[in-house]
């Protein structure tokens, strides 16, 4: 026992050089396993047609962003309220906002509406709820942010696709690497596209030869709108309406994936908020939802709000953008 008790701070001692010398010597391995990997990358992107001028401004002096792995780590779990995400994120300040951005830029909305059918009020409540109307587009080099997550391992495949695309859009010219800004995911522009929804969706609506969704508008709401078009919107509906219920009502009905008439929703008690029949719009279908859980209030959502959920597959997220949406009309 006196041996070993003799022995243990020689012990403790050679246990801390061992975990000094490697906590000395990890940040220059993952500096080498980065520039090994980075070259992976710039090959790749090479046999995909990016030219070396755009690797070389695009990857100098990129590395890993220790903040980009932080905010990845630790994503908001959601425990908001329904309630309270919406007063949060619709509030009186910003519907005051939304519409007299309405107004303001009803030439370029209109434009854009005549050719992709999408409602102005909708594209201005995305606009308003993604990036407070262009205020906050991120700050994050998106081609640093998508090499940190993408060497992070934990979607790697998944950002390192985005990463290619992002340089397949600095080699289009539609951006400059120093301009190419957003959030630390990746999401880019006034609407927030990840470079692969770029690549699908964003439109040069002003005919200026490049798609610019960080300051161009008519391209903003071009592309929100092409968006939208093409995942299925319908320029003829809403996106849906709170209902009352009837007592006893059947809650297990609630669900996306139901979708009944407007008709057979009314056969079974279903009414608008004030008590009112439903809209009587032959063949027009909608699903009950409880965006709070199975406590009211219920909703009926339209195809419209589907199609929001593609955007965003939140449920909160769809709901604020159809409130918004109605409040900015004036409904």
């Amino acid at each position: 026992m006196r041996h070993l008790q003799k022995l243990l701070p020689a012990l403790a001692m050679l246990i801390l050089l061992l975990i000094g010398a490697s906590l000395a010597t990890t940040p220059a391995r993952a500096a080498d396993d980065f520039f090994l990997w980075l070259e992976e990358l710039r090959a790749e992107a090479l046999g995909q047609g990016i030219s070396p001028a755009i690797l070389d401004a695009a990857l100098k002096d990129v590395a890993p962003i220790p903040r980009v792995i932080e905010l990845d780590r630790s994503q908001p779990e959601g425990t908001l309220t329904f309630q309270q995400y919406m007063e949060r994120v619709v509030p009186n300040s910003r519907v005051k906002k939304g519409r007299n951005k309405l107004a303001k830029n009803a030439a370029a909305l209109n434009a854009v509406h005549k050719v992709y059918g999408v409602q102005p009020r909708f594209i201005v409540a995305l606009w308003g709820i993604e990036t407070n109307f262009g205020q906050y587009t991120g700050g994050f080099s998106v081609v640093a942010s998508l090499a940190t997550l993408a060497f992070d391992g934990r979607r790697s495949a998944y950002f390192r696709g985005e990463l290619l695309k992002a340089l397949q859009i600095l080699q289009e010219g539609h951006i400059t690497p120093e301009k190419m800004v957003g959030s630390w995911a990746g999401a880019m522009g006034q609407s927030q596209f990840m470079p692969s929804s770029f690549v699908n969706f964003a439109i040069d609506f002003d005919g200026d030869g490049r798609r610019d969704i960080w300051t161009t508008k008519a391209d903003v709401f071009g592309s929100a709108s092409n968006y939208l078009a093409k995942s299925g919107w319908r320029g003829d509906q809403t996106w849906g309406r709170k209902i009352s219920l009837p007592a006893n009502f059947d809650k297990s009905l609630a669900s996306l994936k139901i979708t009944k008439t407007l008709a057979a929703w009314q056969e079974l008690g279903v009414r608008r908020d004030n008590g009112n029949d439903l809209p009587k719009v032959a063949g027009m279908t909608a699903s009950l939802v409880f965006p709070g859980g199975e406590e009211e209030p219920a909703f009926l959502v339209y195809n419209n709000y589907k199609t929001v959920l593609k955007w965003n597959r939140s449920t909160y997220f769809a709901m604020a953008v159809g409130h918004l949406a109605d409040r900015i009309a004036g409904r």
